[in-house]
């Protein structure tokens, strides 16, 4: 589609996770008008707070085969998408280890048992010298583990600035936005809005989650790693320059509030069991974020009109945005 005649005036609604994906795909064939409420930098959006795992096997324990295995899917296409951008993105796919002390050994078996099988792809078991092999830092620390060679993770923080610095000069922002556009001087509208669509999408909530970021000179992990915890799975996954990001999977809150003493305390307590050079590490952010959530916790692809409404992620953002928004640019026409 390169054609002059082919070019349409497309707007977008928010500049979270999805809209940047959307302006990626779409700004060198088309005119794009991008209206967010916030800044374009992103730090509002759940997008930015996120850990950005990409773990198909992982969370088939609590979704549907089929959105697991779009989330295999995806993982090629991120690989794509890292690749077209000018600034360099953390990306890695070495998998990651699923891990419980000794008295949560239940937990790591019933995790184990709800693993679904997603695309021929495997859970490892391990024992403490093949864990200690895998991840040396964890030697002694733990005698049964989960490996899960699939997955993997990308850094989101340099993503949202790497795909800003892409498209800045060829796609129109209109940051702080709180009007109506006038839906007739577009040809497609791309709604990417999140929980900024609750006013028309009314079953929409928001599901809380709460990261803690830390800079740890005295660990060293090669992938991201999850411990089985009493309340909840806790997950700490390593970035570039030993900052490492520590959160649990999901909160069924709509609270905005900032973090709870009870939840820093299990975070970052959870942490130093997995490893104690966590004891001098430096609290960079602790964040709590809303991811937009429908009551099937299935994304949403809808076209109504002229509007393409793409919403719903869940706590699934970073493992299926690439293949939802793919979906939802098949349908401009």
């Amino acid at each position: 589609m390169t054609a002059s005649s082919q070019r349409k005036k497309i707007a977008i609604l928010g500049y979270g996770l999805t809209g940047r994906l959307a302006a990626l795909q779409l700004y060198q064939q088309h005119q794009v008008s991008v209206f967010e409420s916030g800044k374009v930098s992103g730090e509002q959006s759940a997008g930015f707070v996120a850990a950005a795992m990409l773990a198909p096997l992982a969370e088939s324990v609590l979704c549907e085969a089929d959105l697991a295995e779009l989330g295999m899917q995806a993982m090629p296409l991120w690989q794509s998408i890292i690749e077209m951008l000018d600034e360099p993105v953390f990306f890695q796919q070495h998998g990651s280890l699923v891990v419980a002390h000794l008295q949560d050994k239940g937990d790591l078996d019933s995790f184990t048992n709800r693993l679904k099988p997603i695309a021929e792809q495997s859970a490892q078991h391990l024992n403490s010298a093949q864990l200690a092999e895998l991840e040396p830092a964890l030697s002694g620390r733990f005698h049964q583990g989960i490996y899960l060679p699939c997955e993997g993770q990308l850094d989101n923080r340099a993503f949202y600035a790497a795909s800003y610095q892409q498209v800045k000069d060829k796609v129109t922002f209109f940051e702080s936005f709180s009007g109506n556009i006038n839906e007739n001087h577009f040809d497609m509208i791309l709604d990417c809005r999140g929980l900024g669509a609750k006013p028309s999408l009314q079953n929409l909530r928001g599901v809380r989650g709460e990261v803690v970021r830390l800079y740890a000179p005295e660990v060293s992990l090669n992938r991201p790693v999850r411990l089985m915890h009493p309340r909840y799975p806790i997950y700490i996954v390593p970035k570039p320059n030993h900052e490492f990001v520590i959160g649990a999977t999901e909160i069924e809150s709509q609270s905005t509030k900032p973090m709870t003493l009870r939840s820093a305390m299990e975070l970052l307590s959870a942490a130093y069991t997995v490893h104690s050079g966590f004891a001098e590490a430096e609290i960079l952010e602790m964040q709590a974020g809303l991811r937009p959530s429908l009551p099937d916790n299935r994304p949403l692809v809808e076209k109504q009109g002229k509007r393409i409404v793409i919403n719903g992620l869940y706590r699934h953002g970073y493992l299926l945005a690439p293949k939802v928004v793919e979906m939802a640019l098949e349908q401009i026409n």
